[in-house]
C-alpha cells in the first residue's frame, strides 16, 4: 500500500490520464459484486475512446484486476499519472454487498475547524477537495448529511462535477429541526430519505417535502446509528458515504461503524469555529487509535486515508509505517 504522498489530478474530464483511471474506477465500482464470478469481469483497461473495458486478468493493458478477499488491484507503475487516482478510490470499489464499506470525509483548517463560529465553510478546503466530494458521492449508494450541514450550506449532496450517479440522499435531523424549503426536499434530483427519531415520526406521515421519512430510534448517545446503517444495507447501499458535518461523521466514528476517514487538511488558520472530529476523551495517547494511512496531495491540500478497522501500531513494520527522515513532498 502506498506510503508517499500522491497528487490526485483536478478532474475526471480535465486530463486523458484522469478521465481514463475515473472510467476504469467507475466500472470497478459496478462489478465488485461480480468480480472473479465465473464469466464476470476480473480486470479492466481502457480503449482509445477513454472508455473502461472488461479484459482477461492477464492482458497487458490492464489497469486493475480482481484479487479476492483483497478487492481490485492497480496494476500500472507508481510513476504512472493514473496509479494515485486508482490507489486512492480502489479501496472503495472493492466494497461487495457481502463487505460492505463505510466512509466518512471532513475538510478542516491546520488548527482543526470545519468552519467559523458563525458555520461559514465555502470553501476550507480546495477545488481538488471538492472535485473528490462529488467522485465519493458517485462511487456511493447513499450520502449522509446532518441537519447542521443541510441548515448552514443547503447542498444538493448531487455529482455535478464528476461523471456518475446521483446517491441517495439520506438527512439525518433527530429533532425535526429542518423545513421542507431546503433543496434536498424540495427538487428530484435524486431520492432523498429523511431520518427523525421515532418518537417524532407522526402516524401516518410518510413524506417531508419530497423526501420519504425514515424513523430511527435513539440511544443515549443519540440516533442509533448501527439501526440506520442496517436500514441502508437492507436497501442495497453497499457503499455509505458520511459527509458531513463533524458532529454526524463523529457519531460514526464513537458508534464504530466507519471504515475509513478522509480528512482533507486545509493551508488555513480559522483561530476558534466548528470543530471537526470530537470523541470521549482518553487520559492516555496509548488508548487513541492511531490507524493506518495513506496521504494524497489534492491542489494545496493534504488528504489523509485512514483505515479506521486497523491499528498502526500493530505493524509498525508493515506497509504503511512512516517512513524515517524528512521528506518534502509538496
Amino acid at each position: 500500500m502506498q506510503q508517499d504522498t500522491e497528487a490526485v489530478g483536478p478532474g475526471p474530464s480535465s486530463d486523458a490520464p484522469s478521465a481514463a483511471a475515473w472510467a476504469v474506477v467507475q466500472a470497478a465500482a459496478v462489478h465488485a459484486d461480480r468480480a472473479g464470478c465465473p464469466g464476470q469481469p476480473a480486470a479492466f483497461a481502457v480503449n482509445e475512446a477513454g472508455q473502461a473495458l472488461a479484459v482477461p486478468a492477464d492482458d497487458p493493458q490492464a489497469l486493475v484486476a480482481w484479487r479476492g478477499r483483497a478487492g481490485w488491484e492497480p496494476l500500472v507503475a507508481r510513476d504512472d499519472p493514473r496509479r494515485a487516482l486508482l490507489d486512492l478510490y480502489l479501496p472503495i470499489c472493492s466494497a461487495t454487498t457481502s463487505h460492505p464499506v463505510t466512509i466518512g470525509h471532513l475538510g478542516q483548517s491546520l488548527d482543526g475547524f470545519i468552519a467559523t463560529r458563525t458555520g461559514d465553510s465555502r470553501w476550507v478546503t480546495g477545488r481538488e477537495n471538492i472535485l473528490h466530494l462529488h467522485r465519493l458521492r458517485a462511487l456511493c449508494d447513499a450520502v449522509v448529511v446532518g441537519a447542521e450541514t443541510v441548515s448552514a450550506d443547503d447542498p444538493q449532496l448531487t455529482t455535478r462535477l464528476v461523471h456518475g450517479p446521483n446517491p441517495l440522499r439520506v438527512i439525518l435531523d433527530p429533532r425535526r429541526r429542518l423545513g421542507v424549503h431546503h433543496q434536498v426536499f424540495s427538487d428530484r434530483s435524486a431520492e432523498t430519505l429523511y431520518v427523525c427519531s421515532r418518537s417524532l415520526a407522526r402516524p401516518g406521515e410518510h413524506c417531508h417535502g419530497l423526501a420519504t421519512i425514515a424513523a430511527v430510534d435513539e440511544t443515549a448517545d443519540g440516533l442509533d446509528i448501527a439501526a440506520l446503517v442496517g436500514l441502508l444495507h437492507t436497501r442495497g447501499c453497499t457503499r455509505i458515504f458520511v459527509e458531513g458535518g463533524g458532529v454526524t461523521v463523529s457519531m460514526f466514528v464513537r458508534a464504530g461503524l466507519l471504515d475509513r476517514l478522509h480528512m482533507a487538511i486545509a493551508p488555513l488558520i480559522i483561530g476558534d469555529g466548528r470543530p471537526a472530529i470530537r470523541l470521549p476523551a482518553r487520559a492516555m495517547l496509548g488508548d487513541c487509535q492511531r490507524p493506518r494511512y495513506r496521504v494524497f496531495r489534492m491542489g494545496g491540500d493534504v488528504l489523509f486515508d485512514c483505515d479506521l478497522r486497523s491499528r498502526r501500531d500493530e505493524d509498525a513494520a508493515g506497509p504503511m509505517a512512516a517512513p524515517p527522515g524528512v521528506a518534502r513532498i509538496i
